[in-house]
């Protein structure tokens, strides 16, 4: 076994013998003394053996023996250290008469170990160059380093004392030795701090190292230096700002479905993490909701639809063709075409760009293009990976966004062309609405509302919300309306409509739950499509009293013509589709001029916030509107006011202005069921048609009023009431005790009755029958004379 000057059983080291040819200790050191654990005295004299432990095996201890210079192990006796590896060195040879001597050095076998061990790692860390070591003394110059830095540091000579800012940048320089520094003064190791490293020979091509260092101390706790360990972590660091950076660009991709802004999200924040400059360039037919043309084909019709980095001033919001040249691969190289419109091109005029574009199922959908300046690095293959990933995640966000868009106009097509007009003017209400979509990406929901005219003048305003979003809960809106029109049509009570429309409702639900049985695997469940709310209001104009029922839908509010406003005191039922309760009709005088607000919850709610908030919010922006303004610009300044954007929900607004018919356009007479009376009741008619200037009226109003009496006289009996109304048109009724309804027919012609209904059906232009509480009514209409 060879000795190094490392060793620990070196002269110095080691607790050291002298003996003879014999073994006779001859003398000692006092690590000799403490590692044996007999005094100098006591070991003068004494032969080797008899230190072991057992002192027979000496002869075992000298076959190890190889050479003038030879190390062995031995077992010492209880009082000393154990065992001990230990080194013979020749004093003397003998020759010249003088007896020969020998060294004997010994220590420990396990601290001899671990100091070997110790010096063995220090030599293979100074020879490996996978991590970089480099000790500092206490004035922070070079002492020792693993590293072959010399070719990068344009020095003449070797390394040794040189400072860092002899070599490296002198920004780079003192952001380390400060570091370093704060380790020589604290004692505070510093763990994995990254650090920018470029060279003087070569600044503009730096590495990112991960610096460590400890501080450098002997025994006695004298500083001696610091020793600082550095890792590349140049292309760790370059994956993990990719990462960060995809991560970043797939955030904002998924805020919204907006092609433009989700566009102008991206290239802020491409710029300047990635590139200097930006340009994303979309697909023409995204924007018109169209087919984007395929892969294949080699001319596109692009829109500029986001720009950001230096020169962005220069390029605005433009349209125009490019041709593809069939090559829709990624680009790492200078670009120099120029755009086809004459401007600038920013990206061409770059030192480095990249183009990658943008498809997504078979289809093109645009394209982006980056750029840096000289002081960057050029691209490489990972940033182009990097950008065609994000490319990729554009084009189906932008994908996305067009179908999404597509889908929603034409939900909103559909549902606008399912609503009344805007507007609606008769003789007795003058209507106005709003109605918003939603913003959210489920799209329109089911608000609904309606004016529809009844019998006598009178009018319905309907407004209801119907659960869900997109095109079912358009389809349902359209069924509920359908029906509410057929419903009002019969003339039945608010509370008696909205019992029939949820028995439908309910049969809505049963039927998908049928359809569900059998709906093939994998299809949208439409959860909750068939809930819904609905308020149904009646205004008569002649009573001038509304009467008003709700299922589940919040009550109207009432602004009468000095500006206050008062909710209608209604208790709502259940929404529609829950069935066995019953709804709650509640009438109340309306004053000419006032102004009824019928409106969904999407008004009201304004995010999370509680609904009695939004109700008392609508009062104060209904009553702080002031008078002399027409309801057309009412309204869209409430819904301003109350709705924040983007709507969470759909918002409907419908405002109706009511006007009571005046007492002297009315005339009203009860009569005994009596034949004789009929000639009575036409006389009051004619008479009345006379003071209307309405005698171009009194033959066809004559004969209908005494078909009507006669009818009533004969199968209801009495008492009998006939009013004559005129609105914009001029209206008859005849009401009776009886609940039975009349039967238009047609008499053979041998029967001498049965054409009175058929008579009055070719002499009006409407007629029909309600129920009444106390029975029916029979109306007939007719159109006023014009006036020259």
């Amino acid at each position: 076994m060879t000795s190094g000057s490392d060793d620990l059983l070196d002269v110095g080291h080691a607790a050291a013998l002298v003996v003879d040819a014999r073994g006779t200790v001859l003398g000692c050191t006092p690590a000799a003394e403490n590692l044996l654990g007999r005094s100098a005295r006591d070991l003068h004299g004494r032969l080797v053996r008899e230190l072991l432990a057992v002192p027979g095996s000496w002869r075992t201890v000298m076959e190890q023996r190889d050479g003038p210079v030879w190390e062995g192990r031995a077992e010492l006796a209880a009082d000393g250290a154990g065992e001990v590896d230990f080194r013979v060195l020749p004093l003397t040879d003998g020759l010249g008469g003088s007896p020969p001597r020998f060294l004997v050095l010994g220590a420990p076998r396990a601290l001899v170990s671990q100091w070997r061990q110790g010096h063995a790692f220090m030599r293979e860390l100074f020879l490996q160059d996978r991590i970089g070591l480099a000790v500092f003394d206490n004035g922070l110059r070079l002492v020792r380093t693993n590293t072959h830095l010399l070719p990068y540091t344009g020095l003449p000579g070797d390394l040794y004392g040189a400072r860092l800012t002899e070599f490296l940048r002198e920004s780079d320089a003192r952001v380390i030795d400060s570091r370093l520094r704060e380790v020589l003064t604290t004692g505070i190791p510093l763990v994995a701090v990254d650090v920018e490293v470029r060279t003087l020979v070569d600044p503009g091509h730096g590495r990112t190292m991960a610096l460590s260092a400890f501080r450098l101390q002997e025994a006695n706790e004298f500083v001696t230096g610091v020793t600082a360990l550095f890792v590349d972590v140049t292309e760790e660091r370059l994956s993990r700002r990719r990462l960060d950076l995809l991560h970043r660009a797939t955030s904002v991709l998924s805020t919204n479905l907006s092609a433009e802004e989700t566009t102008r999200d991206l290239v802020g924040v491409l710029v300047p993490a990635l590139a200097d400059v930006v340009v994303v360039e979309v697909a023409e037919a995204v924007f018109t909701h169209e087919e984007p043309a395929p892969e294949h084909r080699r001319r596109h019709v692009l829109r500029r639809t986001a720009v950001a980095g230096i020169a962005a001033g220069l390029l605005g919001s433009v349209t125009y063709e490019v041709d593809t040249g069939g090559v829709l691969t990624g680009r790492v190289r200078p670009h120099t075409a120029q755009a086809s419109t004459g401007r600038p091109d920013a990206v061409g005029a770059l030192a480095h760009g990249m183009t990658v574009w943008l498809r997504a199922r078979g289809a093109l959908l645009g394209r982006i293009r980056v750029g840096r300046d000289e002081s960057r690095p050029s691209f490489t293959d990972d940033d182009l990976a990097l950008l065609e990933e994000i490319a990729s995640r554009t084009a189906l966000v932008v994908d996305n966004a067009r179908r999404y868009a597509r889908e929603r106009n034409a939900a909103v097509g559909l549902q606008r062309s399912l609503l009344p007009s805007a507007t609606t003017d008769t003789s007795t209400v003058h209507t106005a609405s709003v109605y918003l979509p939603t913003d959210t990406a489920t799209g329109v929901s089911g608000d609904w509302f309606d004016v529809i005219p009844l019998s006598s003048g009178r009018v319905a305003l309907v407004v209801g919300d119907v659960v869900g979003h997109g095109l079912q809960a358009t389809a349902t809106m359209a069924r509920m309306r359908t029906a509410v029109r057929t419903l009002a049509d019969l003339d039945l009570e608010p509370d008696e409509l909205l019992t029939h429309l949820d028995d439908l409702v309910s049969q809505f639900v049963i039927d998908a739950d049928g359809a569900e049985a059998t709906r093939p695997p994998g299809t949208e469940i439409p959860f909750g499509s068939f809930g819904a709310t609905c308020l149904y209001m009646t205004y008569d104009p002649v009573t001038r009293r509304c009467v008003v029922a709700s299922a589940g839908h919040p009550p109207p509010a009432l602004v009468d013509p000095d500006g206050g406003v008062v909710y209608v005191d209604l208790s709502p039922g259940p929404p529609l589709g829950v069935g066995g309760l019953p709804f709650e009709p509640v009438e109340t005088e309306v004053r000419d001029g006032s102004v009824l607000a019928l409106y969904t919850d999407g008004l009201i709610e304004r995010g999370h916030s509680d609904l009695d908030e939004g109700m008392e919010a609508l009062r104060d922006a209904l009553g702080s509107l002031g008078s002399g303004r027409t309801l057309e610009e009412v309204g869209p300044e409430v819904v301003r006011r109350l709705v924040p954007a983007p709507l969470s929900d759909d918002v409907t607004l419908l405002l109706a202005a009511v006007r009571g018919v005046p007492a002297e356009s009315t005339a009203a007479w009860t009569f005994a069921a009596d034949p004789s009376v009929v000639s009575e009741a036409r006389a009051h008619v004619l008479d009345q048609l006379t003071r209307w200037d309405l005698d171009e009226l009194a033959f066809t109003t004559e004969l209908v009023a005494s078909e009507l009496v006669t009818n009533a006289i004969r199968y209801a009996g009495g008492p009998i009431s006939l009013r004559l109304i005129r609105t914009s048109t001029l209206i008859c009724e005849v009401s009776d005790g009886s609940s039975t309804q009349p039967r238009m027919r047609r008499a053979h012609a041998t029967e001498e009755g049965g054409r009175g209904l058929f008579l009055i059906a070719q002499l009006a232009d409407r007629w029909g029958s309600r129920y009444t509480r106390t029975g029916k009514t029979i109306w007939t209409e007719q159109s006023l004379p014009s006036r020259r």
